[in-house]
């Protein structure tokens, strides 16, 4: 970390530089010397050298950097790249609070291929309570200027992420929602800077009140199915798989971080200034001393040592390797220095435990009543809007991600799976739409909860990494298991190999797969034609549906289908397979021109159509799980016009599997059962409540429809919608939020005309 200036241009007060204990900056020149910056090059090109480095990061850094002006921003970094690219590729960062920030200064940035990062702590009340100038002017709006320079397409390859300090008086999802609005490939949340003889504010009676305002950022960003890496939770993420911390605030990785002030002196990691007074110094100048001279000063070393460099109390902690003590600058105490716990000990250890422990796979992944009223009162009126099903989307993605982190330990054991899971994290960093389009496939979190439970095989996280690979366009070679002839890739299809089981090595590049000399063209946009049978190179591509603008597949290939209770049809011929893909095209039309308001959440939902077998009497049948959410498995039907009901009768079953993936609708202890007359058995409480939802939708269907026919069937569906409502109302058996969702079904049924 480079102090480029040691001034700045704010006056925010929780700012440790300027307003702890150690007021070293005053003794500082206001900027680094061109002589200071070619020393320090001279010397970070030596370490690189001597230790064979291949890449080292320099971070920019102040007071405020941009203070030194376009001119000498521009010199440092062509100094710092001539000296050290020749040596390890130099990855050239920069920390701003982006006040002064300009399409000149950008220029700069883009041309030497630097990454900044900007300091936001909100909205502007947020960020108005600390980042201010020193008349009280607020800096919101500059800053905002400036993150919307970084979003413009001639400057985002300069765009790092957003810091962000937490402050308790902020509410803590309108800080996220506000950080994501400026679109940032990265975030990271700070806790302020404190230690045993300044504690941080708490209020009084809550004895963890960090970890609950970072939980609370920690729930809506996985039911957001994690939009943006946030360094903190993502390293908490990382150490519970087994792999290193992102961050120097948690995990044991050794300290790898040194400072060089505007004069030239060498420094131990700038956040020790808000312990006391020269906590930072160590004596040592580039001038005169070498890099591994400052890696060797003893409050360095130690920091070196991982486990053995904390104090007892720490040692004995079951999480100590998640939190690994916090920031080494948070353990202070006088009388005894670092040899402490970290004065958020406590959040720490409830932060870990929350976030590194993955739900069970019957429980939900976010407390009962995360899911907002709004959403409930959307859906209730039947169809509810794209934004809702979106949302149940992404719940339904944040539980895919928690069982895989649940399995990640696993994982990393296994000699298939853990070449998987390393390619899966990486691709997750790297190519997160990609990962993204896999995890959301249906049967992948099918396969994750067998897999849980024991009853499905850890490799197969190796084809759902090797299709990631595919669809991502990378090269991969890795181990992948092989069942009943076939390697499946999950939305791409299968690839037919000689031998029944083992593991072989699969090699993706640009789309394409290699196994043992044999090349295939994946196709991971499905554009191959439906019709086309499958050929000598054995792939058998997934047939995609064209639905307007986006797709769906015709899945006739994943090995974990098969998880109705009627049985699934197996590989199509190409004839068939258009036969199903024109009707279903038709059908997803029909239901955008009839099914006035349903049309949203079947193109949101919707990700797969399954074949079943047609059973001998001909009666059409239709099956959703919610294991396999996204997914709907039917029969051959006469024509469009029925599979459109049938598509829409179990998308509702759909989104209410996701509602019940997190908000708890009824008493599960409740063991009553009611009689239905959809069927003749009578039907537990989730049973009755799942039957009324889909058949809401299906009389709502039939509404639409003209002609007299039409009309005989919205009666039938709606008169068993109706009884089956009040039924429910009267069984008290319904949780607050279950009574509030049947009386919008009830409101909703007797609003029709």
């Amino acid at each position: 970390m480079l102090k480029l200036v040691s001034r700045c241009d704010l006056a925010c007060d929780h700012c440790y530089v300027y307003e702890h204990p150690d007021q070293s900056w005053r003794r500082q020149p206001r900027m680094m010397a061109p002589a200071t910056v070619q020393a320090v090059a001279e010397r970070i090109a030596e370490h690189a050298a001597a230790h064979r480095l291949d890449v080292v990061r320099v971070v920019l850094h102040g007071g405020e950097p941009l203070l030194a002006g376009v001119a000498r921003l521009d010199a440092t970094a062509a100094t710092l790249r001539r000296v050290i690219d020749p040596v390890a590729r130099l990855d050239l960062r920069m920390q701003s609070n982006g006040v002064l920030l300009t399409p000149a200064t950008c220029d700069v940035l883009v041309a030497h291929d630097v990454k900044v990062g900007i300091s936001l702590d909100g909205d502007r009340a947020a960020n108005d309570r600390h980042r201010r100038h020193a008349n009280g002017a607020s800096s919101h709006h500059q800053v905002l200027r400036a993150l919307a320079l970084l979003r413009s397409p001639a400057y985002r390859t300069s765009y790092a992420g957003i810091l962000c300090t937490v402050d308790l008086a902020n509410d803590p999802i309108r800080v996220y929602d506000a950080l994501l609005a400026e679109e940032p490939p990265h975030v990271d949340f700070l806790l302020p800077h404190a230690n045993w003889d300044s504690p941080p504010a708490r209020p009084a009676g809550l004895a963890t009140p960090y970890a609950d305002w970072l939980l609370a950022v920690h729930r809506r960003w996985l039911a957001d199915g994690r939009p943006v890496p946030i360094r903190l939770l993502e390293s908490l993420l990382s150490t519970a798989s087994g792999r290193g911390s992102r961050s120097e605030a948690v995990g044991l990785g050794p300290a790898d971080l040194v400072v060089v002030e505007t004069d030239g002196t060498f420094e131990q990691v700038d956040s020790l200034k808000s312990a006391f007074d020269g906590a930072a110094a160590t004596g040592l100048d580039v001038f005169r001393h070498r890099v591994d001279d400052a890696a060797a000063h003893p409050a360095i070393a130690v920091r070196q040592t991982g486990l053995a460099g904390l104090c007892a109390t720490c040692r004995a902690c079951p999480v100590v390797g998640h939190c690994g003590g916090g920031l080494y600058a948070h353990r202070h105490r006088a009388g005894n220095g670092f040899d402490n716990p970290s004065v958020y000990c406590a959040d720490l250890l409830k932060l870990v435990r929350v976030v590194t422990t993955a739900p069970a796979a019957d429980e939900p992944a976010r407390p009962a009543d995360s899911l907002s009223p709004h959403v409930l009162d959307d859906l209730a009126t039947g169809p509810g809007t794209a934004g809702s099903a979106e949302q149940l989307a992404d719940v339904h993605l944040a539980l895919v991600r928690a069982l895989l982190v649940a399995l990640s330990e696993r994982a990393v054991g296994d000699p298939v799976a853990a070449d998987g899971w390393r390619l899966l994290v990486h691709l997750d960093d790297t190519h997160p739409d990609a990962v993204r389009a896999v995890l959301a496939h249906p049967f992948v979190r099918r396969w994750a909860r067998r897999c849980r439970n024991g009853a499905a095989e850890l490799s197969y996280l190796a084809c759902v990494a090797a299709a990631a690979a595919v669809r991502a366009r990378v090269r991969a070679d890795l181990p992948v298991p092989v069942r009943d002839g076939v390697i499946s890739l999950p939305t791409l299809g299968a690839l037919a190999v000689g031998a029944e089981r083992g593991v072989v090595r699969l090699v993706t590049d640009d789309g394409e797969v290699r196994l043992a000399g044999r090349r295939v063209i994946a196709d991971a946009d499905g554009n191959r034609d439906p019709a086309r049978e499958d050929g000598p190179d054995g792939w058998l591509p997934v047939r995609p549906v064209r639905i307007g603008g986006g797709r769906l597949l015709l899945e006739d290939t994943d090995p974990h289908r098969d998880c109705y209770d009627l049985p699934v049809e197996p590989r199509l011929s190409g004839t068939a397979a258009l036969r199903w893909t024109r009707q279903v095209e038709q059908a997803v039309r029909r239901i955008d021109a009839e099914a006035i308001g349903y049309a949203a959440g079947v193109r949101a939902l919707l990700r797969a159509v399954v074949p079943l077998r047609s059973e001998p009497t001909g009666r059409l049948r239709s099956a959703a799980a919610g294991t396999a959410f996204g997914a709907v498995a039917v029969t051959a039907v006469p024509d469009d016009a029925a599979l459109a009901v049938l598509l829409v009768h179990e998308v509702q079953h759909l989104k209410l599997s996701a509602v019940l993936d997190v908000c708890d609708l009824f008493d599960r202890d409740d063991t009553r059962t009611l009689g239905v007359p959809w069927r003749d058995d009578p039907r537990p409480v989730g049973g009755v409540l799942h039957g009324v939802y889909a058949r809401l939708g299906v009389a709502d269907v039939w509404r639409h429809r003209p002609g007299p026919a039409a009309a005989g069937h919205f009666r039938r569906y709606r008169d068993w919608t109706d009884g089956a409502l009040d039924a429910l109302l009267d069984l008290g058996a319904l949780t607050a939020a279950g009574e509030r969702f049947v009386r919008g079904m009830r409101a909703t049924v007797d609003g029709w005309q």
